[in-house]
């Protein structure tokens, strides 16, 4: 199909067209790939994210993602919307130059609130960068304790704040898993980033806009531009002028008088029959299929989004996905051996079919676990 082309979807073959975009069709061939193909990937809730690698990686287990953070070749940083991430380490300093100063406004009344100043910051990064110089880096805990014995304060968030305030200028990224324990628990050591990433790529921000846009779009799409801009945080109008300049290297799909944009390959696909039509996932939560776009009803019906995300308090549980559309949750029953993965339809029970399905999800998933 060519890149100029202009077809009329439906919301269920978007939804398909999604999975195949974001991996989950096909696949990607190890971790870091997959997270540099989709560029960012929710981490808020790591065992979550894990997950999410998990069912873009055929094969991969829970340990290939703990080995990817441990040896850096995936990181986990804050590079928008407040909010943890998977990135490749490469991009993650071009991509903080775009979105820091906005984050850094946007946060700029409950630092007020918290006392801290830009004398309290630079305290704290000579602290922090003299703590973890030559170590394998240090727990949140250990630097908290750094900073209280300097006269920081770290109560009521504050601490947590320096910390993401020293993360997003890029003087520490978190680092490799916090021994055994802190893998349990999803800890990360924080180290100084350019220990921990001494290669970055530059990009000024024009490239860099256009360079995240054009990633997410092929990964994410279709997707529009208030998706992208929603997404990272970045003005839409500087996403506009961003994707007149990749437009080229995509296709638009026209639905509601709304274009959406996604990769050649992936609209290549409308010319055969797009698969996935009968597929059924059982994805995590906070899983990028649902949480990166600005508009969500397209895959998940506005009248049962109370219960993927109940009481709308930013809390999203585990997604049944079919066919491109979610149209349920699942659950955890029990720990160990005698986990239990238990499915929750929106509406009535799954059939034999889906109910095979599922439970093939559910084997792959405990098996990821190592369980």
């Amino acid at each position: 199909m060519a890149a100029s082309a202009k077809v009329h979807v439906t919301p269920q073959v978007i939804g398909r067209l999604r999975l195949a975009s974001q991996g989950l069709q096909d696949g990607f061939g190890s971790v870091a790939e997959c997270v540099s193909k989709m560029g960012a990937m929710q981490a808020q809730d790591l065992a979550s994210a894990f997950w999410a690698v998990g069912q873009r990686v055929p094969g991969s287990g829970l340990s290939d993602v703990l080995e990817a953070l441990e040896n850096g070749t995936v990181v986990r940083s804050w590079p928008m919307r407040g909010t943890l991430h998977l990135v490749p380490p490469g991009e993650l300093r071009w991509i903080l130059a775009i979105t820091t100063e906005r984050a850094m406004r946007s946060a700029t009344a409950r630092h007020r609130d918290l006392g801290i100043d830009a004398a309290d910051i630079a305290i704290c990064r000579e602290l922090a960068l003299g703590h973890v110089a030559g170590t394998p880096g240090a727990t949140r805990e250990e630097l908290f304790k750094v900073f209280e014995g300097a006269g920081q304060g770290t109560k009521a968030q504050r601490g947590i704040h320096l910390l993401w305030i020293l993360c997003q200028h890029g003087w520490l990224v978190q680092g490799p898993p916090a021994g055994t324990a802190g893998r349990a628990l999803g800890q990360q050591l924080f180290v100084a980033f350019d220990e921990w990433i001494p290669e970055s790529r530059t990009l000024d921000r024009d490239e860099g806009i256009a360079e995240f846009l054009l990633r997410y779009l092929r990964s994410h799409g279709p997707a529009t531009e208030r998706d992208f801009s929603w997404w990272s945080q970045i003005p839409l109008a500087e996403v506009r002028k961003a994707l007149a300049a990749v437009s080229g290297q995509l296709v638009e799909l026209v639905f509601r008088d709304t274009s959406y944009w996604l990769s050649p390959e992936a609209a290549a696909m409308l010319d055969d029959g797009v698969p996935g039509s009968r597929t059924l996932l059982a994805l995590p939560g906070f899983d990028e299929f649902l949480l990166g776009y600005q508009d969500r009803s397209l895959v998940l019906p506005p009248e049962h989004a109370q219960k993927v995300v109940p009481g709308g308090n930013g809390v999203f549980k585990r997604m049944i996905v079919s066919g491109g559309r979610v149209v349920g949750t699942w659950s955890r029953e029990g720990t160990g051996k005698g986990t239990a993965v238990v499915p929750e339809p929106f509406e009535g029970t799954l059939g034999p079919a889906a109910q095979r399905s599922f439970e093939l999800q559910a084997a792959k998933y405990l098996g990821f676990l190592g369980r």
